[in-house]
């Protein structure tokens, strides 16, 4: 079922602190041009003394700032990410707070699932405001990657970035073209284990840290079984979200898909028959962002005229769980 809503207005924050390849190169003791020709991440943002919930805030007012809103126009506030600020409250909360909004009531809540948190996001939220329960809806992926990061898997932690992005969306007029046509997101746990921290929460508690359990509480990714899981599972996921809304990939203006990593991007291009001008390239100035990987691709797409009003777009990706996501929509 087609929804009348639209994307108002998009923004971005990144962090100042730019870390190199030939930086990252040092830092993992590594020649020198391996994390160039591994990953093509040139430069990634890494955050000083910032925290999730400050760049969220910069990235939130920047997209109600270019939908020509105010924070008083929003009735939602979803924080969509896979990284938390803290286990408790969500984040959404200090999103709220560092916008300096903490007494405005306006429910904040966070929808994770990893990197398709933003997706996830905008399908949800996208019923609710069809469904008349809210209006507008702020919706914000902010990211700190660089935490967790285990510098012994080396391929993982050269890929990824910090960052934030936001996308404010609305009910679209009824005679308007923006709309989202469909949206799909199918999950197969056999693939849990493969993208996952597995300290942290109720199963490995903070306080069993230790520096011989260290490893559980960072980040650790078996790329080369999600890539084969990936290559086998997309083509009919993209095929069946498609076939709901009659499309072909031709039909795409961009598509703005997760940037898991260059050699995603390559399967993504080779299975799925996506063009180069069709393929929304964010990973070398950005890396890997995690969540606010696929609204940052959005708001470059927009902001490089790349897309306009009226025009149709895909998002997709994966994520940890192992999960696959899409949404198919016109701008």
């Amino acid at each position: 079922m087609a929804l009348q809503v639209r994307v108002a207005g998009t923004g971005k924050y990144l962090p100042g602190q730019q870390i190199t390849d030939e930086q990252m190169d040092a830092q993992l003791q590594l020649r020198p041009g391996w994390v160039r020709k591994k990953t093509n991440v040139i430069t990634r943002h890494f955050i000083d003394n910032e925290t999730a919930s400050e760049m969220g805030a910069k990235a939130a007012e920047r997209a109600l700032a270019e939908a020509d809103l105010t924070f008083a126009d929003i009735d939602c506030l979803v924080c969509a990410s896979g990284t938390m600020e803290q286990p408790i409250p969500c984040t959404a909360s200090l999103i709220q707070r560092a916008m300096g909004q903490e007494d405005s009531g306006v429910p904040s809540f966070d929808i994770n699932s990893t990197c398709l948190s933003f997706v996830a996001a905008l399908d949800v939220m996208s019923y609710m405001i069809h469904a008349g329960r809210y209006a507008r809806v702020l919706v914000v992926s902010t990211e700190v990657a660089s935490k967790g990061l285990n510098w012994e898997q080396k391929e993982s932690a050269a890929l990824f970035g910090d960052g934030a992005a936001a996308a404010v969306i609305e009910r679209s007029a009824p005679d308007a073209a923006s709309r989202i046509l469909s949206a799909s997101m199918k999950t197969y746990s056999s693939g849990a284990r493969y993208s996952e921290i597995r300290g942290g929460g109720s199963a490995k508690h903070a306080s069993e840290y230790s520096k011989s359990t260290e490893a559980d509480f960072l980040f650790d990714m078996n790329g080369e079984a999600i890539f084969r899981m990936a290559s086998r599972l997309l083509p009919d996921f993209l095929k069946d979200l498609m076939t709901a809304s009659g499309a072909s990939i031709k039909d795409y203006q961009v598509v703005i898909p997760h940037q898991g990593s260059a050699m995603a991007m390559r399967l993504l291009r080779r299975k799925l028959g996506i063009s180069e001008e069709q393929l929304m390239y964010i990973t070398p100035d950005h890396g890997n962002t995690i969540a606010a990987s696929i609204p940052m691709g959005l708001h470059e797409a927009i902001r490089q005229g790349r897309i306009r009003r009226g025009e149709r777009v895909l998002l997709l990706g994966t994520s940890a769980g192992f999960s696959l996501g899409g949404i198919d929509l016109v701008y």
